[in-house]
């Protein structure tokens, strides 16, 4: 949504929350996708880790790190089942925590933890249908929502 204000032009954000009520099917579906994410999160934290110790001139590199997804899933068949933009922000996140780390704004990535503040983030492919009270996320079932508010978007 846009206006147009005297020759400037404002866009204008909305974003929404919404409280998911998956059943134990989907549940599981989305415990696998946060073990997928947090798998290739440890996983490319100890390879960086270790191509460091080998040559100190070594720097995380999002594109090479997004570039083993296609290999790991080929080694990995539980991988193929989570979307890959899920994997891929995983590796945003460490990559983000490598830069926060090298301009001195937080301490050295640690390795993620089973249940410990999972989270998913899907930043395209969601498809919202508020007549059936349904979001549709990517390789998953349709899951019941109930609409908590709306708030705005930076």
């Amino acid at each position: 949504m846009s206006y147009r204000s005297g020759g400037i032009q404002l866009l204008i954000r909305r974003g929404f929350k919404f409280e998911l009520r998956p059943n134990g099917m989907q549940i599981q579906l989305m415990m696998q996708f946060c073990g997928c994410a947090r798998y290739v999160y440890n996983r490319t934290l100890s390879l960086e880790k270790s191509l460091y110790e080998k040559d100190s001139k070594h720097s995380f590199k999002y594109t090479e790190a997004a570039n083993r997804l296609p290999g790991w899933k080929k080694k990995n068949p539980f991988l193929k089942k989570c979307h890959s933009q899920v994997l891929q922000q995983s590796l945003k996140d460490l990559d983000r925590a490598y830069t926060n780390f090298f301009e001195k704004r937080g301490n050295f990535p640690k390795y993620k933890k089973k249940n410990r503040h999972d989270s998913i983030r899907f930043p395209q492919g969601v498809e919202l249908d508020e007549v059936k009270q349904q979001i549709k996320l990517p390789k998953s079932a349709g899951w019941d929502i109930e609409k908590a508010g709306t708030s705005s978007v930076r």
